[in-house]
């Protein structure tokens, strides 16, 4: 049955559907080194538009997690959404894992593929962390940065002092690379402040065999890149304006988190906290979450935006 029908193929053709009436072409690049990342660029190129760059988390590949955003901002920028390595169409043949190579393809493919040289991003969760390295190693190549619910300040012995509702990173792993039915329910759970229940195992085992099956291994090693070696004391401070985005009932980067890197930024950051929601707080507050981003990114001026440290919607 599942070679006659895949919703989850059916969805994804759907999105590319979407992303190409939306103004957008796939395009695939070569960096070199056996790297190649695919991106969604624009179809005609306005000069005169700012650049966006929108970064995603782990999970499917960009189209599923950017697909509802993008209406709000194809008309006021010229918008780029990348596949990270090993997602979508993204991959590398080097053994480099961390986000500041991720970093450093994107901006290649940006600057060198496609001669894009200053851009705001929004980076969310994993892609956060890609983005906020983008900051530190090009500082000259981002205007505004948004990171949502992405834990950048982690330390490595917050999971031993017991921050996270995991208690190692294999269960990590387990959780957030779901293999089963089971596991992707366990991560909708803590993804979700209501997940949707009665979803048919059919459905789950499709969309684990379609998004989820495909560098498994690598997926893996990005996970223990985050958490090797990170501590407050090293790590970097960015100068850019910077809005954080969290769901106030995220569980798997609390909020804490968030709360410690506005500290860390200080008077150049905002933090944002939108009540009753997940870490997917893109899916279950698409409104608000797109009403704060075009807020920020579309406010001339940084200091005149009307937001306090803790914010709830």
């Amino acid at each position: 049955m599942a070679k006659l029908f895949s919703f989850t193929s059916m969805r994804d053709r759907w999105y590319r559907y979407f992303f190409s009436f939306s103004g957008l072409q796939s395009v695939s690049k070569d960096l070199g080194d056996g790297t190649i990342m695919h991106c969604w660029i624009p179809r005609s190129y306005k000069p005169y538009k700012p650049n966006l760059l929108l970064l995603h988390g782990f999970g499917a590949n960009a189209m599923w997690q950017y697909a509802d955003l993008l209406s709000h901002f194809t008309s006021k920028f010229n918008v780029f959404v990348p596949d990270l390595l090993f997602f979508g169409g993204s991959f590398t043949k080097r053994p480099e894992r961390s986000e500041s190579f991720q970093a450093r393809c994107v901006m290649k493919m940006l600057e060198h593929g496609f001669g894009v040289r200053r851009m705001s991003l929004v980076g969310i969760s994993y892609g956060g962390f890609v983005g906020y390295n983008m900051c530190v190693q090009f500082p000259e190549a981002v205007e505004r940065v948004v990171v949502c619910c992405a834990g950048v300040c982690l330390e490595e012995k917050d999971l031993r002092d017991g921050l996270f509702r995991v208690s190692n990173v294999e269960e990590a792993e387990r959780i957030l690379l779901a293999q089963t039915p089971e596991k992707l329910r366990e991560l909708m759970k803590f993804s979700f402040v209501k997940p949707l229940k009665g979803i048919p195992d059919y459905f789950l085992s499709d969309f684990v065999n379609v998004m989820c099956s495909e560098f498994v291994i690598e997926k893996r090693e990005l996970i223990r890149s985050i958490l090797k070696d990170r501590s407050q004391s090293r790590f970097p401070k960015i100068d850019q304006p910077t809005l954080i985005l969290w769901g106030d009932k995220d569980q798997i980067f609390p909020l804490i988190l968030g709360e410690r890197l506005e500290r860390h930024l200080g008077e150049n950051a905002r933090l944002v906290v939108i009540a009753n929601a997940g870490h997917a707080v893109n899916f279950e507050k698409p409104k608000e979450f797109a009403k704060h981003l075009k807020d920020f990114l579309c406010n001339d001026s940084f200091s005149s935006l009307s937001y306090s440290s803790s914010f709830s919607i």
